[in-house]
């Protein structure tokens, strides 16, 4: 009566979870609600999957992805994923499954997809890419990293740990290997299939890239070729002298937006001030407004050698250089006044690039012209003046327009090597086992927190809320099921229908259990359970124990089916906006597929007879 009542429950909550109505953390916590009251678990059970490692082990590796977000390292990392990939969906997609796969053979897998979720949101909206057609991908690899190596999830561990209880040799650190790169090619071929089924593009997206970015107001204010990389050598007129004292802007019409200062192992860019002084080795941001400026004479005349380019109209500058653009209202002050006049570097600390009137931006020097009412300025600057201007007095500048760039913004740049230290450090404590997963994740939480990577409050809001309480709430299920008898008599009917059949239907069969058992408890909980029966089955067959194994251990990390099957589903499938189904219909054919390759494969790696 016990084992009706808890799979009554356990299918309405598949049936809720299809719906998708209630939300899935609210179904989880509605469960976890109701089996004390069936008197199979008490309260306390219910809420011991707060208090599980894997639930704090995946807290405190969304606290380890904010450090590496507030760094700029996740950036960098989007950036290098999405030029290697140079706008290619799908060679962004076989760049993304192929890293996440490496990556997440010597780390948990949970920590992978929680390092590189903010990676692929990002690459999405600068590519203006459907997050939906990229967090499937991302959760099937780092899933599938789990099949490279002994280490890379604990199902793995458990099944060779039970190997060596029962005096068998158990597998090496690669064994899993052949296994884990063939699936991983196959699952590459397969997204770039099945990405067609997944959701389109969403509002997240279509909001970012509606936004203005600084190429495009390069264009819309004719600036394109305005903008120079100037040296300056120990010979140069430049060299020891304040900003001030070179009366560029009035004179030149030039106006120097930043300098880069190279230090002893960094560069630092400084944001200019009258008082500024500029040193032989400096580098120049210049903006030039005049038409028929004579870049290599001026540069011949005070000692000044062109630097090459990296962006168009100061992009590569958009982490510490903003822009933005400003309409002058009716009551401002400003209505009359040049820009010189007007004084606005000393009083805003901003650039004047450009000003349209009307929907036509002016052709003549910006810097002497009178401002009307209604005018719309292009400003450039720190983004902290920016930032000071939208939350000041509307009554001089209203803010019209901000960049998409300023998505990009990382609070904490300097503090880049710091994170990927404790990064390495977090994964050699993983890979050596020094101490446990949970334990290495939680000092590196301390130690971002002591060099500034995050602080509290980021910290906090880093965490994935919803995808805990639904990890929380599905736990006790586990607990019921085995109290109940439920998951035994399974096992038992598996080896009473399958007992006389050959040793490749036996991995199949093994394969198949052990994947619906993965489909309501955890991976690892299944590799314990499982373990033992693959072992009993090849003893009673008279087989090595090897490759029936070695088929729990693939076909535990094979949660693709539902969202709920694994903590790395769940963490895709509020970002990608997914549903139940999402996850069913990706799932379930490719899960189909790996069963069949493991049929084939595994006793060609591990025979039957050793």
């Amino acid at each position: 009566m016990e084992l009706i009542w808890v799979l009554s429950l356990l299918g309405a909550t598949i049936i809720m979870f299809a719906l998708n109505k209630p939300r899935m953390d609210a179904v989880a916590l509605i469960m976890m609600t109701v089996l004390p009251f069936t008197g199979i678990i008490s309260i306390n059970e219910a809420l011991a999957g707060f208090s599980d490692p894997s639930v704090i082990l995946i807290a405190a590796m969304f606290v380890v992805g904010e450090g590496l977000v507030r760094t700029g390292v996740a950036q960098r990392m989007g950036d290098l994923l999405a030029r290697r990939a140079g706008g290619s969906e799908t060679r962004l997609t076989v760049l993304l499954m192929s890293i996440v796969g490496g990556v997440g053979a010597f780390m948990s897998s949970t920590g992978v997809v929680a390092i590189f979720i903010p990676v692929v949101l990002r690459i999405a909206g600068n590519l203006g890419l459907a997050v939906g057609r990229l967090m499937m991908p991302l959760s099937v690899a780092a899933l599938i990293s789990g099949m490279m190596t002994l280490v890379a999830t604990p199902p793995n561990l458990v099944v060779n740990s039970e190997l060596h209880r029962r005096g068998f040799e158990g597998f090496s650190f690669f064994d899993f290997t052949p296994f884990g790169v063939p699936i991983l090619i196959m699952a590459i071929l397969y997204m770039l299939f099945a990405r067609r089924w997944l959701v389109s593009r969403d509002e997240r997206t279509r909001a970012r890239a509606s936004r203005p970015r600084f190429a495009t107001w390069a264009k819309e204010y004719d600036l394109l070729g305005r903008e120079y990389r100037l040296a300056v050598s120990s010979s140069s007129l430049f060299a020891g002298r304040k900003i001030s004292m070179l009366d560029l802007r009035s004179r030149s019409g030039v106006n120097i937006i930043s300098i880069e200062r190279k230090k002893r192992f960094t560069t630092e860019i400084i944001k200019p001030h009258p008082e500024t002084e500029i040193q032989a080795g400096d580098v120049l941001f210049m903006d030039v407004g005049t038409k028929d400026f004579d870049i290599d004479d001026f540069c011949r005349r005070h000692g000044l050698r062109r630097m090459p380019l990296t962006g168009t109209i100061f992009t590569d500058q958009s982490k510490l250089i903003g822009m933005a653009e400003l309409m002058i209202p009716a009551d401002s002050d400003l209505v009359g006044k040049t820009v010189v006049d007007a004084a606005f570097r000393s009083t805003w600390g901003l650039i004047v690039l450009g000003i349209k009137r009307g929907k036509k931006p002016m052709e003549r020097m910006v810097a002497t012209e009178k401002l009307n009412i209604g005018d719309t300025l292009l400003v450039v600057g720190p983004w902290s003046a920016i930032r000071k201007i939208s939350q000041g007095d509307r009554q001089e500048l209203i803010v019209l327009n901000m960049p998409a760039e300023m998505d990009d913004l990382v609070p904490a740049p300097s503090r880049a090597p710091y994170a990927l230290v404790v990064l390495g450090l977090v994964v050699a404590m993983m890979v050596t086992g020094v101490v446990p997963n949970v334990h290495a994740a939680l000092i590196g939480c301390l130690l971002l927190g002591l060099f500034r990577c995050v602080d509290m409050a980021s910290a906090y809001r880093s965490i994935h809320w919803q995808s805990l309480v639904l990890i929380v709430g599905m736990l006790p299920f586990s607990l019921a099921l085995q109290k109940t008898g439920g998951i035994d008599l399974a096992a038992n009917a598996m080896r009473t229908a399958v007992g006389d059949a050959g040793p490749q239907v036996m991995v199949a069969a093994l394969f198949v259990v052990t994947a619906v058992f993965g489909l309501f408890i955890s991976n690892t909980a299944t590799a314990v359970l499982m373990a033992p029966i693959a072992i009993a089955v090849a003893t009673e067959m008279g087989v090595s124990p090897l490759p029936y194994c070695m088929a729990v251990a693939l076909a535990a990390s094979a949660a693709f089916m539902t969202p709920v099957s694994s903590p790395v589903n769940t963490l895709v499938a509020g970002p990608g906006q997914y549903t139940f189904m999402d996850f069913v219909k990706i799932g379930v054919p490719f899960t189909v597929a790996v069963m069949v390759l493991t049929v084939f494969l595994v006793p060609v790696v591990f025979p039957f007879q050793p």
